[in-house]
């Protein structure tokens, strides 16, 4: 590990301590990860105990392979993101998941006050990151860290949701210039805010934070 890496290392594990503390103040469990695998056993070992297992079409999973990983364990996968669905198999998937046993995903801001804060499109992530599923795991990088709720959500509109746009391929103008315009695209990835404050009380949610740069 060269010196930049080691000090991105260093300046990444304080946050994820620091931010994980917060979460627990908030009624969250928080666990911190200094690297991917050792994060990846841990989501692994978690998801023996479900047997639907629901994925909020995150990209920082699809980096640690999750879904790849649990392809062969027999387990119900309900992921909406697999190629070649009818609109009418993606629908009934994105209803599943709203019961699943276990809900998979990433949270697009963690303020190092220990909110979580996300932007959806159709709102069926966070719908299932707030109430129906019987638990919860957030998986997120370090780099998704932010002061606080104002710069969560212009840290999403200014810089993650111009890139799920154009990872998606939608038809939007941040998708074609790189910018918010807050737009009245049909296909506008920004309908919904939601800021978890403190943990649901029926939903425990599992915050996993990783010591390095995931997803947008």
């Amino acid at each position: 590990m060269g010196k930049v890496e080691e000090l991105y290392q260093w300046f990444y594990q304080k946050r994820v301590e620091k931010c994980a503390q917060a979460l627990e103040r908030n009624g969250f469990q928080a666990q911190v990860f200094s690297d991917t695998s050792s994060a990846v056993d841990h989501i692994l070992e978690i998801c023996k105990d479900a047997q639907t297992i629901g994925f909020g079409g995150s990209l920082t999973l699809a980096q640690l392979g999750i879904y790849k990983a649990l392809k062969a364990s027999g387990k119900t996968l309900l992921n909406h993101g697999l190629p070649n669905l009818t609109l009418q198999e993606k629908m009934e998937i994105l209803r599943q998941q709203q019961t699943c046993q276990l809900f998979l995903t990433s949270t697009n801001a963690v303020t190092l006050d220990g909110k979580l804060v996300n932007i959806d499109g159709t709102g069926n992530r966070v719908s299932a990151m707030t109430f129906g599923p019987e638990k919860v795991v957030v998986v997120t990088g370090a780099n998704k860290i932010v002061p606080d709720v104002h710069t969560a959500i212009q840290r999403i509109k200014e810089y993650a949701a111009p890139m799920n746009a154009k990872r998606l391929d939608f038809d939007t103008p941040c998708a074609n210039t790189g910018f918010c315009a807050d737009c009245s695209s049909p296909r506008r990835i920004c309908n919904i805010v939601t800021i978890l404050e403190k943990c649901p009380p029926r939903t425990p949610i599992h915050v996993i934070l990783v010591a390095q740069s995931l997803g947008l």
